[in-house]
């Protein structure tokens, strides 16, 4: 009676909780409900060049001796003066010559580009785009870190087109590669006016590739039909459930070729130089290999292209980030909220028929 009475207590304690729990679920939902209106995402701006100091300090931290540290301190202490002093100097002496602000010092904004098959990221990236050429000045730089194996024309096509806004504004921009931009990656890649890999990182694959499977045979002998109307010859080439023919093949291999050609088109748009009869094969090259072929500039990894313009400017990450939905978030929430109540009302259970 007194494990019935125990496991009785326990268990409208835990009822309690789930109510209340479901409570505050719906009360939060409410307010999304009426937060409709919010913007769909978050821009973040990162000061590396801050980052990189304080990663160079904490280590000089650990490593130098009290005096040595003390003396580092009053050299960087003695030279942020200088330069302070240097700067409003400068500034007046421009503001007396009436000079422009032209010959300001530059910055370096920084993106990330890691690309899936459909190439969704482009919302994204056209929002980072939309912030920095806002503010941009003609002597800035761009660079975006590049990260793809390549997906759909159309997306890639896309995030593309939103590096050549750069290009239009003429504000040099740099892609990085440190593992893979291949197919619509390199496409991405070959916006930029200099392009970076690191030695090993895949790059190329300047090719198109379309497969799709035919179940057919398999549907005609289960004695299944298949039925699709069109109007147009070409509406549909390739299907996946009703007979192909060669007419249809013709067509769709036709279809590849003419994409084939509008990327390459593309490529010689931006890297004129390059031999395209021997690289738009669809292979790809490593880093090193590419160097020789002219599909890059330099093998640098973009650590040590950062951490060199760290030196002389300012180096900002740009990064936009579009905000989870209440639905999205629900599931996770929920499902962590039961299995913590479940796990707790097992182990209540195991410990009162151990007890």
């Amino acid at each position: 009676m007194e494990f019935l009475y125990e496991y009785g207590l326990f268990l409208a304690k835990a009822i309690t909780l789930v109510i209340a729990i479901i409570a505050v679920l719906t009360v939060i939902a409410a307010n999304a409900m009426k937060q409709k209106g919010d913007k769909k995402g978050e821009l973040t701006i990162t000061n590396l060049t801050e980052s990189f100091s304080d990663l160079k300090h904490h280590l000089q931290e650990e490593l130098l001796s009290k005096e040595a540290l003390k003396a580092l301190e009053k050299k960087e202490k003695e030279q942020a003066k200088a330069d302070k002093k240097a700067e409003k100097e400068k500034l007046k002496s421009k503001e007396k010559s009436g000079e422009s602000d032209e010959d300001e010092a530059s910055r370096l904004f920084v993106i990330d580009f890691n690309g899936s098959m459909d190439a969704h990221e482009a919302e994204n990236l056209r929002e980072e785009v939309n912030a920095v050429l806002s503010v941009i000045n003609p002597q800035d730089e761009v660079l975006v870190r590049l990260e793809s194996p390549g997906g759909v024309v159309h997306g890639y096509g896309l995030a593309a087109s939103q590096l050549a806004r750069f290009r239009e504004r003429d504000i040099k921009l740099t892609a990085a590669v440190d593992k893979v931009a291949a197919s619509g990656g390199y496409m991405m890649a070959s916006v930029a006016n200099t392009i970076l890999a690191a030695p090993f990182s895949i790059i190329g694959s300047i090719g198109v590739i379309a497969q799709i499977p035919n179940f057919h045979r398999l549907l005609k002998k289960h004695d299944i039909d298949f039925e699709q109307m069109t109007a147009g010859e070409f509406k549909r080439t390739l299907t996946l459930f009703g007979e192909n023919t060669d007419a249809g093949r013709d067509k769709f291999k036709e279809e590849l070729e003419e994409t084939h050609q509008l990327f390459k088109g593309h490529i010689n748009q931006f890297r004129p130089e390059l031999n395209l009869d021997k690289v738009a094969t669809g292979e790809h090259w490593y880093g090193t290999q590419a160097k020789s072929l002219g599909l890059i500039d330099e093998v640098q990894t973009s650590d040590d292209f950062l951490m060199a313009k760290a030196e002389e400017k300012d180096v900002f990450l740009v990064k936009y980030q579009t905000k989870k939905t209440f639905a999205e978030k629900l599931p996770i929430a929920a499902a962590a909220t039961i299995d913590n109540t479940l796990g707790r009302v097992m182990n209540r259970l195991d410990n009162l028929r151990h007890s």
